[in-house]
């Protein structure tokens, strides 16, 4: 608290009287007892940032595979430049053959309308699946570790499509950030980054240049 000290007083010379001087002194002990509240108060109720994290699978590059097998049910996003995604289904055909036509490439945006409806109609069979799990785990009718591991049973199950992210030198870093995000959103279980090859390159550099 401040605290006022007189001093000086008395007679000077000739009998006039001197104006009593006065000194403040201020007590700074509340100031700091608050200073010490108000940390505390801020170190109690602040939300400190968590590092995250996203999980990618890279295929094993470590003994390539000389005569590498298509994915069955796989989808292969192509990512370019102005946020553009083009995508194919199966296996890719450079030309007509006895197994099937050329590989035509067809296109999404990142909108709710196009590449999430797409997401949720291929994957609409398993979204089912989980969303039935989820309901028998919130009525207590499975255990945690079953819950999850029949979550990842129905996520790897053999039918259920999977997704080839491919991107040439022109896509960004926040295009490929955006479709793992709307794949977790849609619940995929099966996707991975894999390179693009020349033949894609080819196809996707002449798609691009006619949009």
């Amino acid at each position: 608290m401040a605290e006022i000290q007189e001093g000086g007083g008395g007679h000077g010379k000739g009998g006039k009287k001197r104006a009593k001087k006065q000194s403040t002194r201020i007590d700074m002990t509340p100031m700091v007892d608050l200073a010490f509240l108000l940390l505390t108060f801020f170190v109690l109720t602040a939300t400190f940032s968590k590092p995250k994290s996203m999980e990618l699978t890279f295929p094993d590059t470590s003994t390539p595979d000389p005569d590498p097998k298509p994915i069955k049910n796989g989808i292969t996003f192509l990512l370019s430049k102005d946020d553009k995604i083009f995508y194919y289904e199966g296996e890719f055909r450079a030309k007509d053959d006895e197994k099937g036509k050329k590989t035509e490439l067809s296109e999404l945006n990142f909108s709710k309308e196009s590449l999430r409806k797409y997401l949720l109609d291929k994957n609409k069979d398993m979204q089912g699946q989980v969303k039935a799990l989820i309901e028998k785990h919130d009525k207590k009718l499975l255990a945690d570790t079953t819950f999850k591991r029949m979550v990842r049973n129905s996520k790897a199950d053999k039918n259920t499509p999977t997704f080839l992210i491919k991107t040439d030198d022109k896509a960004t870093y926040r295009n490929v950030i955006d479709i793992i995000d709307e794949l977790n959103y849609n619940v995929v279980g099966k996707y991975v980054m894999v390179d693009i090859n020349k033949s894609e390159m080819d196809l996707l550099t002449a798609k691009v240049g006619t949009n």
